[in-house]
């Protein structure tokens, strides 16, 4: 499981990890029956207190995208296709939107924003292909 933090983010770390598991079941990265990292195991991973990683976990157990078996491990209880199309793009268009108003504010073109989005992604992807490589 990849999962990329960024400190100077306003988003609350615990909701920029809960997003990211969300975002990987809908991509399909994650699929039902997979076992995620222990709570101790992620917060040391993500040198994040053990408490949020809770908080997340139990959040998503809530809207069934996790379940804890007792004793076992916690494991993804939805697929990709439990999350509809619509609502996996409303999932990124929400962070696109807000980016673009920032560059509105900024007065940065389209056209840089596009090339800084492309690399972005292509970086990201990159370095979640070698984390899936090494695994």
């Amino acid at each position: 499981m990849f999962i990329r933090i960024e400190p100077s983010s306003s988003v609350p770390i615990y909701r920029q990890i809960s997003d990211q598991i969300r975002h990987q079941v809908a991509a399909g990265f994650l699929k039902q029956g997979d076992k995620v990292p222990s709570v101790r195991e992620l917060a040391s991973q993500l040198a994040v207190n053990q408490n949020t990683i809770l908080k997340v976990y139990n959040e998503l157990c809530r809207e069934n995208i996790l379940k804890i078996e007792r004793g076992d491990g916690t494991y993804v209880s939805s697929s990709k296709q439990d999350i509809p199309r619509n609502k996996r793009m409303e999932m990124v268009a929400g962070p696109l939107r807000q980016a673009a108003v920032l560059a509105i504010q900024l007065q940065i073109p389209i056209e840089q924003v596009a090339e800084l989005l492309k690399a972005e992604y292509d970086n990201i992807d990159s370095q979640r292909n070698e984390e899936q490589n090494n695994v």
